[in-house]
C-alpha cells in the first residue's frame, strides 16, 4: 500500500535548498520519494552537497542556479525543470535573506533587497509554476514564512513586512488556484536552530517559548513534507502552520 505521504514519481523544487531549512526540506522530500531540484543563487558547493546526499541514499536530485528575485532567472529555472523532469508537482518557496536594522537607520537598499527576494521571489516562482500546475490540475505550493510575519520584531521591519506579505500572498493564491486541485499553504517557523539564530540570546528567547527549546530544521521539514503529500494534506489550503513551540498562539 502506498503511504499517504509518498511523493514517488513527483518532482519538487526547493528554492534556497542548499542550506538550513531548505536543505532539510530537500532531504525530507527526497526521502518521501520525490525527485528534488535544489535551487541555489551563489552557493553551488552547498547545493551539490545536498544532491550528493540524496543520491547517496538512492534518491534523485539535481541542482540549478537562479536568483529567484529576478524574473528572467525564475522563468529560466522553471523552463529547465520542466524540460529535464517533464513535470513539476511541488514548489517550496524557501529562499530568503536578512538585512536587520532599526527602521530609522535602515538603508533603502537593505529594505528593498529583502523585499525583492523574500516576497517578490515567492510571487515570481508561484506565478511561473501556476501554468504547468493548472495543466496538470494538481500541485502543491508551500511558502516558508515566519512567526515574525505574524507578530513583528524590532530590528526586522523589512523581514517582517516581507514575511507578512507572504502570508497574504499565500491566502490569495490559494483562493485563485483551489478550483484546479492546487493547494497553497505556508509554514511559519519560530526560533529554529540554524546559522541565523546561533548568536541570539537563547535564555531570553526561551522564556517566551512554552516548549522550552529552539526547534529543529527537521521539524519544519516534516510539516512541509506533510503539506506536499497528494492525499494526506489534499484538503488543506490557504493555511499558515506555525512551527514555533507554542510561542505564538493565535
Amino acid at each position: 500500500m502506498t503511504s499517504p505521504t509518498s511523493l514517488a514519481g513527483q518532482t519538487a523544487l526547493v528554492t534556497g535548498g542548499g542550506r538550513g531549512i531548505g536543505r532539510a526540506v530537500a532531504l525530507a522530500l527526497a526521502e518521501a520519494g520525490a525527485e528534488v531540484v535544489v535551487n541555489y543563487s551563489s552557493s553551488a558547493t552547498a547545493a551539490e552537497d545536498v544532491v550528493h546526499s540524496i543520491q547517496g541514499e538512492g534518491g534523485k536530485a539535481y541542482a540549478l542556479q537562479a536568483n529567484v528575485a529576478l524574473e528572467e532567472d525564475v522563468d529560466r529555472l522553471i523552463k529547465t525543470v520542466l524540460e529535464r523532469s517533464g513535470r513539476l508537482d511541488v514548489l517550496v518557496n524557501n529562499a530568503g535573506i536578512t538585512r536587520d536594522g532599526l527602521m530609522m537607520r535602515m538603508k533603502t537598499n537593505d529594505w528593498q533587497s529583502v523585499i525583492d527576494l523574500n516576497l517578490t521571489g515567492v510571487f515570481l516562482c508561484s506565478r511561473a509554476v501556476a501554468r504547468p500546475m493548472l495543466k496538470q490540475k494538481s500541485g502543491r505550493i508551500i511558502n516558508i514564512t515566519s512567526v515574525v510575519g505574524l507578530i513583528g520584531n524590532a530590528g526586522q521591519a523589512n523581514y517582517a513586512a516581507a514575511k507578512a506579505g507572504v502570508i497574504g500572498l499565500t491566502r490569495t493564491t490559494a483562493k485563485e488556484l483551489a478550483s484546479r486541485g492546487i493547494t497553497v499553504n505556508a509554514v511559519a517557523p519560530g526560533f529554529i536552530a540554524t546559522d541565523m539564530t546561533k548568536d541570539l540570546d537563547a535564555d531570553t528567547i526561551l522564556r517566551d517559548i512554552p516548549l522550552g527549546s529552539f526547534g529543529t530544521q527537521e521539524q519544519v521539514a516534516g510539516v512541509v513534507r506533510f503539506l506536499a503529500a497528494d492525499s494526506a494534506a489534499s484538503y488543506i489550503t490557504g493555511q499558515v502552520i506555525q512551527v514555533d513551540g507554542g510561542m505564538v498562539m493565535a
